[in-house]
């Protein structure tokens, strides 16, 4: 933890200190709990990025439009201090509550208060504290189509023509100059970058923002993947963007012009993004989104006209095949499934578990190859739950690869049995004591498995007081 961090809230009484999960960046999150309040913590050693962003919050704050506020910078630039959003999500919200009419109001204030910040808020802004580039111009769009390229096309070695798609690559991208109708751009405008708290939807994560067509942030927004917002959905709140506009007097003719293009050149630089983060980095939210990105470029596939860009129309349509899409597609738990998944975690001192559902086999994973927190009088009495001793495990051994290679051979099973019907599998984790690594993982391996497939894993630590719980 950044030293500044204790330094700033020395006078203030902490009362805990809780690391927060990553999303798709290298920043690290910390929750203060002091006396006087909840604050946030953020570390990045990438300076201009956290100049940027801290220049951003501050100018928009001053326009009134709803961002973190900064209290406090440390003199390296490293480390920031900011107001606490709380963790709910729109993104989250709308999984939670469905498409029903508080989702839709929280979708509707996102898009009033976007067009605010890109056009009236943004009048006097300086894009010269932009870290990545000032504006969405063609080397941007370029970049964007080399990654989708890259990081999609390329790793499924898919044939093509490479200077027949460049040159298609060439034209959409001198296409963004032609844009109408440019303002703030925020770049990353999607429903997990939107905070809820006190009725209110603030924004957050966007310091990668830029000149450019403000459409490009309203597509984001709507065609997110794992959103999954219908078409009655889409259009209303178009809608709704759409008078946001004319209330500043900006032009719907302008915004509707640029829309299909930018619309194209967001969903290829998505499918890019779940390429690498998903399929290279092997970051679950990722991966679970790319069957829903396909199905968002057949729909542009069957809506508009693609015949400025054969060689890119004829991959789209390759990528979009129920063959391939069949690659990405994760058995999903119904009612009818049967399927009881049991982790628990236990001692080799005490022997391993038996099985007791009848069902014979499933997995015994040793987690005795990775360092034994137990081993630091700091931990002797902590468990895998503790924050501390996750912290240990995650910084300290090789357990986020222990959990990949584990992730991989189980989902293999997971996603059998859900197609045959079968009911039981149990998973067990050993360790020395059966206290921390093999308690960190089975609660990991629970997370995976009801994010991915939507499954309740019975989760039992056998060492710790036999207690039971199951994830939400």
């Amino acid at each position: 933890m950044h030293p500044f961090i204790e330094a700033y809230f020395k006078d203030q009484n902490i009362l805990e200190v809780k690391r927060l999960s990553a999303a798709g960046s290298s920043r690290i999150y910390h929750r203060v709990f002091c006396k006087q309040g909840v604050y946030i913590a953020c570390e990045n050693h990438h300076l201009p990025e956290n100049e940027s962003f801290i220049a951003f919050a501050k100018y928009f704050k001053s326009k009134g439009i709803l961002v973190p506020e900064v209290y406090a910078t440390s003199p390296d630039k490293q480390c920031y201090i900011l107001q606490d959003l709380g963790d709910l999500n729109l993104l989250d919200y709308r999984m939670r509550n469905g498409l029903g009419e508080e989702v839709r109001s929280y979708y509707e204030k996102s898009l009033q208060q976007l067009a605010k910040m890109q056009l009236e808020a943004a009048k006097d802004f300086n894009y010269q504290l932009c870290f990545a580039a000032q504006k969405f111009d063609e080397e941007a769009v370029l970049a964007d189509l080399q990654y989708f390229k890259y990081y999609f096309i390329d790793l499924h070695e898919i044939p093509y023509d490479k200077i027949a798609l460049q040159k298609e690559f060439q034209v959409l991208a001198e296409s963004i100059s032609d844009c109408a109708l440019s303002g703030f751009m925020f770049r990353d405008f999607q429903s997990r970058n939107i905070m809820i708290q006190d009725t209110q939807a603030y924004f957050i994560d966007f310091q990668g923002g830029m000149r450019g067509p403000v459409a490009y942030d309203v597509v984001s927004l709507l065609w997110q993947a794992k959103a999954d917002l219908n078409d009655e959905w889409k259009s209303g709140l178009l809608q709704t963007y759409e008078a946001a506009l004319m209330e500043q007097n900006q032009s719907i003719e302008a915004f509707r012009a640029d829309y299909p293009k930018v619309l194209l050149i967001r969903l290829l630089q998505v499918m890019g993004a779940y390429g690498f983060r998903g399929l290279v980095q092997r970051k679950l939210h990722f991966q679970t989104s790319i069957p829903k990105g396909l199905s968002n470029l057949e729909t542009y596939l069957s809506t508009y006209d693609m015949h400025e860009y054969p060689e890119l129309r004829g991959l789209l349509t390759w990528i979009t095949t129920p063959e391939f899409k069949q690659r990405f597609e994760i058995p999903v738990s119904d009612e009818q499934t049967r399927l009881k998944v049991r982790i628990g975690s236990f001692s080799y001192k005490k022997g391993i578990p038996e099985d007791d559902s009848g069902n014979g086999g499933g997995f015994v994973f040793d987690c005795r190859g990775l360092l034994n927190p137990g081993r630091f009088e700091a931990y002797k009495k902590r468990t895998g739950r503790d924050q501390d001793v996750i912290k240990f495990l995650e910084e300290k051994t090789r357990i986020k690869a222990f959990l990949d290679g584990v992730f991989q051979a189980v989902d293999i099973s997971v996603e059998d049995y859900l197609k045959r019907g079968f009911e039981n599998l149990m998973i067990h984790f050993g360790c020395t004591g059966g206290q921390h690594r093999s308690v960190y993982c089975a609660d990991a391996l629970a997370k995976h498995l009801n994010q991915k497939y939507g499954l309740q894993a019975d989760v039992y630590h056998r060492e710790q007081e036999a207690r039971q719980w199951k994830y939400d």
